[in-house]
């Protein structure tokens, strides 16, 4: 039987048919067949490649075959990107920045029966990923960036940010809840300057970018109270989000700047969210209080309610004041800013519903998440340590 025939019966076999016995039957044609090697990779990188022109992106493909399946499947995945990447179109900066985050781990070495039911497993689900919202420029139904857009992607990181990620990282790093929230605090006035800063330079320059998009991943547990975290540091900083429950991300639309220090305050105040909920947790311990899940997502969902609030006063304080130093008129930018977002967010989701945050009943979570979240004046003139 020729090399091609094997993997094609092992596909009819295993890739349409959801049985295991259908799995072991195909995984054994491909361990009898040592040649059929070179074949089943390079259609694994047509898997990839395929998933590339539905919408996926290498972070969204590492992070679903985590979420669906298992370490091993997460490296021979991480194997194929990096094979079809030379293949691949040249695309902008925060698609090689995922490419640079793709895991290299070695799959692990084992019998040909086992690696031929993990690949068998993981093109089962690359076939059945369905189509996602184009974010890349060049794809169908994606703006056209070719003006300022790619020229700022590929410029240094600016002053600012350098100062808003030292600011954050101190944030994570200490063991005060108090100091957390200032320098958090802290970081979004800069956030929000930052943001103004590029505004005006949009505004003069003389083509001005369009928004863009990416997908930030809203991991298990809790997820829905991630989800409103997520969504009220997007708000806070110009931008809109929608999450996709199923697979397990939020689309954040904004322009570029602003899709930036979302990401980074995303990450870190869920880093914060999480060492201020072990903290209450052992308070709550000794107090004799069993944790529970309940008391987890009341935290969680509280603490994102009551951020995403300070969050949005702290960016508005410090909008207001840039917007008296400026010689450009903020009002009408920002606003037509606005009406950009909302126009890509719209096109792209032309169906979107609402839901309501569920499991958030445990009174003594969600005050202790309040409190977590409201330790530190978000005023932008508070004094920092």
């Amino acid at each position: 039987m020729s090399t091609p025939r094997t993997v094609d019966r092992a596909f009819e076999t295993a890739l349409y048919d959801a049985a295991d016995d259908a799995l072991d039957a195909a995984a054994s044609l491909l361990a009898a067949d040592p040649a059929a090697d070179a074949e089943l990779t390079r259609r694994g990188a047509e898997f990839v490649a395929t998933a590339w022109r539905r919408g996926w992106q290498p972070a969204d493909l590492v992070r679903i075959v985590r979420r669906e399946l298992d370490d091993v499947h997460v490296r021979l995945v991480a194997a194929l990107i990096r094979t079809q990447a030379p293949l691949d179109r040249p695309r902008g900066a925060r698609w090689t920045a995922q490419l640079d985050d793709v895991p290299d781990q070695a799959p692990p070495r084992t019998d040909r029966f086992s690696h031929a039911t993990a690949v068998l497993e993981l093109y089962r689900l690359l076939l059945r990923l369905p189509a996602l919202e184009p974010l890349e420029p060049g794809e169908p139904g994606a703006p056209d960036r070719s003006g300022g857009a790619f020229r700022r992607e590929n410029r240094p990181e600016s002053r600012t940010l350098a100062r808003i990620r030292a600011l954050l990282a101190k944030a994570e790093a200490t063991g005060y809840p108090e100091e957390a929230e200032a320098l958090s605090a802290k970081a979004q006035e800069l956030m929000a300057r930052h943001s103004v800063d590029e505004a005006v330079l949009s505004a003069h320059a003389p083509s001005p970018d369009a928004p863009g998009a990416c997908r930030i991943g809203v991991e298990p547990p809790y997820e829905q109270a991630k989800a409103v975290l997520l969504d009220g540091v997007a708000d806070a900083n110009h931008c809109r989000a929608v999450w996709n429950e199923p697979l397990g991300f939020s689309t954040v639309v904004g322009f570029e700047a602003d899709l930036e220090v979302v990401e980074l305050l995303y990450t870190s105040l869920l880093v914060q969210a999480e060492a201020a909920m072990t903290k209450a947790e052992a308070a709550q311990r000794a107090g004799g209080r069993k944790r529970t899940k309940t008391y987890r997502q009341s935290f969680l969902a509280a603490y994102a309610h009551r951020a995403g609030t300070r969050l949005r006063a702290a960016a508005q304080a410090a909008t207001a004041e840039s917007g008296t130093t400026t010689d450009v008129d903020l009002l009408p930018v920002l606003a037509s800013r606005e009406v950009a977002v909302t126009d890509r967010l719209e096109r792209m989701f032309p169906e979107t519903t609402t839901t309501r945050l569920r499991g958030a009943g445990d009174a003594a979570g969600w005050t202790e998440g309040t409190r977590a979240a409201d330790h530190a004046r978000v005023d932008r003139r508070r004094p920092l340590p």
